[in-house]
């Protein structure tokens, strides 16, 4: 008992010593959200929504699936990159322990949206509101380390980012013809009744500590090449679903900075991704693209039927290609919105962009 005692000391002494150093060199990292951001909880998980079998990952490091909706990086791996910060693991990874909780992790899962009853085709999805949960879940796990005071400090200094609204609309709103919130609402009332329930969500995130919030709006939606082998005749990108991201994404900003306002600082930036896509979409040739119109990887027009699977068809220079799949950007696309989301101008970015937002928190601290 004694020896195991000392063990337990010991091991929380280095932790401590470690949490010190460590807050001293790279901020932690917390992500919420979707596929867009999802690292591999999916693959914990009893669902059809998953990045497990090959051709994902292709161009990861270890050219193996790692439950990213991705032929590369994501978007999470690749600001934490930007923060000198190895990636963060899957909140349901067994290795998320010990020192790995320090660097934050990833909570997202495929799927899932603004809404409850969004995505529940996929069954066994890791809601929002659970996602917020975990992240409970994890400070109690990481007081239990550091100490409450010290977890405080992590999760205030933290950088979080969190990509929801995209499934609302294409996994629910227009999931199917005269879907039940369609009946509910006209499109216009949706997006306000969206940003409402958004409004919730990120003011929970505040009450548990978060001051350092990058939220993205959703990309556009209606010329991903799954709605474009939809609704598409002419590869013209769909008129309805691009209204629903034009009407979103305003709001979106609009809400963020009646929230800021509320708390008295720029805690909450947006990232408007419909004007990030749309550059590379308009124009795919200014960013070294064959295409923005056809999937490296699916079956049908546009490669953008049913999903990328083993028997798909595959392109073999995905840097070629502005979409990976019939949803996903591809590595290189998420670099060009990831490069926006750091450095990019009020055109993209509101209040400010994520440089800006991160030398202003570390001046003051």
């Amino acid at each position: 008992m004694h020896t195991n005692t000392m063990s337990a000391g010991w091991v929380a002494l280095v932790l401590l010593v470690t949490c010190a150093g460590f807050q001293a060199e790279a901020r932690a990292f917390f992500v919420f959200g979707d596929s867009l951001v999802d690292n591999g909880n999916n693959d914990y998980l009893i669902t059809t929504a998953r990045a497990d079998s090959y051709p994902y990952g292709i161009d990861y490091p270890t050219h193996r699936p790692t439950g990213r909706f991705s032929n590369g990086l994501n978007i999470p791996d690749l600001i934490s990159e930007s923060l000198g910060s190895e990636p963060t693991l899957p909140y349901l990874s067994p290795h998320l322990n010990g020192e790995k909780l320090l660097v934050g992790a990833n909570f997202a899962s495929a799927g899932i949206g603004i809404l409850n009853d969004t995505g529940i085709q996929f069954l066994n999805i890791i809601r929002i509101t659970k996602q917020l949960e975990y992240f409970e879940q994890y400070q109690t796990r990481v007081s239990a380390l550091i100490g409450p005071d010290q977890t405080e400090s992590l999760v205030n200094g933290a950088l979080v980012l969190i990509t929801l609204g995209g499934n609302d609309f294409v996994n629910n709103y227009y999931l199917v013809p005269y879907s039940a919130r369609s009946r509910q609402y006209s499109l216009p009332d949706y997006v306000v009744y969206l940003i409402s329930e958004y409004r919730k969500i990120l003011n929970r995130l505040y009450e548990l500590g978060a001051r350092q919030v990058l939220v993205t709006g959703t990309g556009s939606l209606g010329c991903v090449p799954a709605e474009l082998a939809m609704r598409s005749r002419n590869g013209e990108c769909s008129v309805e679903l691009q209204r629903a991201a034009s009407l979103f994404n305003p709001q979106l900003v609009q809400m963020i900075s009646s929230l800021n306002s509320e708390i008295g600082t720029n805690v909450f930036i947006a990232a408007n991704s419909n004007e990030m896509h749309m550059d590379f979409i308009s124009d795919p040739g200014a960013y070294g693209f064959v295409t923005s119109k056809i999937a490296c990887c699916g079956q049908g027009p546009y490669n953008g039927i049913g999903l990328c699977t083993p028997l798909s068809n595959l392109c073999p220079n995905r840097d070629l290609y502005a979409f990976w799949d019939p949803f996903h950007p591809s590595e290189k696309a998420n670099k060009l919105i990831v490069q926006q989301i750091l450095t990019g101008s009020d055109k993209y970015m509101h209040p400010m962009n994520l440089s800006t937002m991160l030398a202003l928190d570390n001046s003051r601290t």
